[in-house]
């Protein structure tokens, strides 16, 4: 994982983040694509600081990016503000110039939040992670969002078809979980969805990606980890 990135430049940029958080990893993506140099302050959320409760007091959660030291909520809206507070980087969203273009990125990057929440219901709800059964209707709708996904990819390298951009630094720290997802449970991308796949494949060799993201075995076991901890609440 990345620590703190740097370009020679002083950006004013603070990241707050927390060990293996996807959403976190979004903006590491987006600020390596953009070549913006940062400062990362991990976070403890069991305990946490003053600095985040007031960066983020209605959720209280990570991602929080300060920009001299004022605060942007939450991954998507950090993707936009970037490409906004920082004109002179690559961009992540399509030219102005084509609203269109920009709704629909919107609207996938939104999309990809779906991976999330419904792998959690995957690997929390399967015995051991080991294949057996998931929470009922958990598998199907995950069928469903991979193939909705793979659909709007269709031919392309990428979602912006041959640019890495908005929906792929989105959606790029899940395909990590396409692993652990499988293992609870849930469908195999290579087998249903192997354009999405191949997607995946590229993301993970690309600098940004790689420097950022956790390789699937790491993920699976990190996650077991943390079932072994949730079960143990209990």
């Amino acid at each position: 994982m990345a620590g703190v990135k740097s370009d020679g430049s002083d950006s004013g940029l603070v990241l707050l983040d927390v060990f293996g958080s996807p959403f976190a990893q979004r903006v590491s993506i987006a600020l390596a694509e953009k070549g913006l140099a940062y400062e990362r302050a991990e976070q403890d959320l069991t305990a946490k600081s003053d600095l985040l409760r007031r960066s983020n007091p209605v959720h209280g959660k990570v991602p929080v990016l300060l920009h001299d030291g004022r605060p942007v909520c939450e991954s998507l809206a950090i993707l936009q503000y970037l490409d906004e507070a920082f004109p002179g980087t690559p961009p992540l969203l399509p030219p102005v110039s084509d609203p269109y273009a920009r709704a629909g990125a919107r609207f996938w990057g939104e999309y990809a939040d779906r991976l999330h929440f419904c792998g959690k219901r995957l690997w929390l709800s399967a015995p051991g992670g080991d294949g057996g059964e998931a929470e009922p209707g958990a598998r199907a709708e995950m069928a469903t969002v991979l193939r909705a996904l793979e659909a709007e990819l269709g031919e392309g390298d990428f979602f912006g078809g041959a640019a890495f951009g908005y929906v792929d630094v989105a959606a790029a720290p899940f395909a990590a979980w396409f692993l652990t997802y499988e293992r609870h449970g849930g469908p195999s991308v290579a087998e249903e969805c192997p354009a999405l796949a191949a997607w995946a494949a590229r993301c993970s060799r690309r600098e940004s990606v790689a420097a950022n993201v956790y390789p699937p075995e790491k993920v699976h076991e990190l996650v077991q980890e943390y079932r072994r901890w949730m079960l143990g609440r209990k």
